[in-house]
C-alpha cells in the first residue's frame, strides 16, 4: 500500500528491512537465550541513521517525519524478537525525546549526538514497586544540595538497564506538591550510589534486558535536570503518548507477521485428508484476524496524521494502545491454536510471540487505564 508513504519512505523501508534481515534475525535466538543483545547493535544502527530519525541535522539526526518513524517501527517489528524491538524503541522514541524536547541546549549538545550515533544508550526510569500507571504516587525523591540532587529510591521493570548509559528518571523534588513536585533527572551509569540489578525469569521479552534500579544518596549534578523543576510529570505524560504509539506500530507489524506464519503453516499442514487452510473454520478465522489487523493499522495511520499536523491525539493514542493490544493478543492466541501442538514449542516463532505480546496490555499504561482516559475525554 503506497499511501501515505513516499518513494523516500519506501527506500528507507528497504534499508531497514535489509538491516533487520541481515544483522538481527540471524542472531535473535542467541540473544533471546542470553537475555540481552550486544550494545554494539546500537552503534551499527546509528551509523545507518536509524536512531535519530526525526531529530535535527545539527545533532546528527535525519530530519525525517512521523511516517519515517512508522516505517522504522513496522520493519523493526518483524525482527522476531519483540524484546529487542522494545529495547531499541526505548532508546529512539521513549528516552531520547525527553532530551530533544525539554532539556537545555547544554544537555542536548552533551548527550543527544551520542544517543543518535549509538555511543550512549538511553532508558526511562518511571515505574516503581508500589505502582506503574499511577506516576503521581512515586516515592523516589531528590533533594537539591550543594549544586547536586541527592537521589534516593528505587525503580523496577526498567528496560535497557544493563545496556543503558543514561537513565531518564522521574522523582519528587517537592513531595508536598504532589504531581506538581515531580521532576526529571538524567542519571549516568557509574554515578556513586546508583546500583543496577538484573531482573530475571520474565515470561517473555527475553532479549530485552530488564532490571531494578536503586539510588542511595546518589549525587546527580544539578545541570542534569531535564527542563524545569516540577515539570517531570507533564513531560512523562507527553512522553508516554509517543511511547504508546510507536510500540503499537511495531507490535501490530509483528502480529501481521505472526498471521502470515499461521497462514503458511495452515497451507502446509494436513489434517483429515486436506490442508488445514481448506477448512472453512480456519479460513474465516484467518480472514477475521486480517480484518482486525487492518482496522488497527488504519487507526494507527489516522493517529499518525494527527501527530503530523500537530493536533491533539491523546484520545486516539489511547484508543490505539487499548485496541491494538487486544487485537495483537487475539492474533497470538488464535494463531497458536492454528499451529496446534507445534505452536506450544519453541520451533515456531508463534510461541515466542504469544509470550512476548501479552506484556503490551500492561506496559506503558494498562488497557484499563486507556479506556478510563478515553471515557474521561468522552465526558462520561
Amino acid at each position: 500500500m503506497d499511501f501515505p508513504f513516499s518513494e523516500e519512505h519506501r527506500i528507507f523501508r528497504r534499508s531497514v528491512r535489509y538491516f533487520v534481515d541481515e544483522e538481527i534475525i540471524p542472531h535473535v535466538n542467541q540473544w533471546e537465550e542470553a537475555g540481552i543483545f550486544p550494545k554494539d547493535l546500537y552503534r551499527r544502527m546509528g551509523e545507518r541513521g536509524f536512531l535519530g530519525i526525526r531529530y535535527p541535522h545539527e545533532y546528527g539526526g535525519a530530519g525525517g517525519d512521523i511516517w519515517s518513524t512508522v516505517v522504522f517501527c513496522e520493519e523493526l517489528g518483524r525482527c522476531r524478537s519483540r524484546g529487542l524491538a522494545m529495547s531499541v524503541l526505548v532508546h529512539t522514541d521513549m528516552s531520547s525525546p525527553y532530551l530533544a524536547k525539554f532539556a537545555s541546549e547544554a544537555l542536548k549538545q552533551r548527550f543527544l549526538p551520542a544517543m543518535i550515533n549509538g555511543e550512549k544508550v538511553g532508558a526511562i526510569a518511571l515505574t516503581e514497586a508500589s505502582g506503574g500507571s499511577d506516576l503521581a504516587s512515586l516515592k523516589t525523591t531528590a533533594k537539591k544540595k550543594d549544586g547536586c540532587y541527592l537521589l534516593n529510591g528505587s525503580k523496577v521493570f526498567i528496560t535497557n538497564s544493563l545496556n543503558a548509559d543514561l537513565f531518564f528518571t522521574i522523582c519528587k523534588t517537592d513531595p508536598s506538591e504532589g504531581h506538581r513536585g515531580i521532576s526529571m533527572l538524567i542519571v549516568e551509569r557509574g554515578t556513586p550510589g546508583f546500583e543496577i540489578r538484573k531482573l530475571s525469569k520474565k515470561l517473555g521479552m527475553h532479549a530485552s534486558d530488564t532490571g531494578e534500579l536503586t539510588f542511595e544518596n546518589c549525587r546527580v549534578p544539578a545541570e542534569n535536570l531535564v527542563g524545569e523543576e516540577g515539570q517531570g510529570f507533564y513531560y512523562s505524560m507527553q512522553g508516554l503518548q509517543n511511547e504508546r504509539f510507536v510500540s503499537c506500530v511495531s507490535f501490530i507489524s509483528s502480529a501481521q507477521q505472526a498471521l502470515e506464519d499461521a497462514i503458511k503453516y495452515a497451507q502446509e499442514r494436513e489434517a483429515f485428508g486436506q490442508k488445514v487452510s481448506e477448512f472453512q473454520v480456519t479460513r474465516h478465522k484467518l480472514a477475521k484476524l486480517q480484518t482486525k489487523l487492518e482496522a488497527a493499522r488504519q487507526l494507527l495511520y489516522h493517529t499518525a496524521r494527527l501527530i503530523e499536523t500537530g493536533e491533539d491525539a491523546t484520545t486516539e493514542v489511547s484508543m490505539c494502545k487499548a485496541f491494538c493490544a487486544d487485537v495483537a493478543c487475539e492474533v497470538a492466541d488464535e494463531c497458536l491454536q492454528i499451529h496446534g501442538g507445534y505452536g506450544y514449542i519453541e520451533e515456531y516463532d508463534i510461541a515466542r510471540f504469544y509470550r512476548d505480546i501479552r506484556l503490551w496490555k500492561i506496559g506503558a499504561g494498562t488497557t484499563e487505564v486507556m479506556y478510563e482516559l478515553i471515557a474521561k475525554r468522552m465526558n462520561i
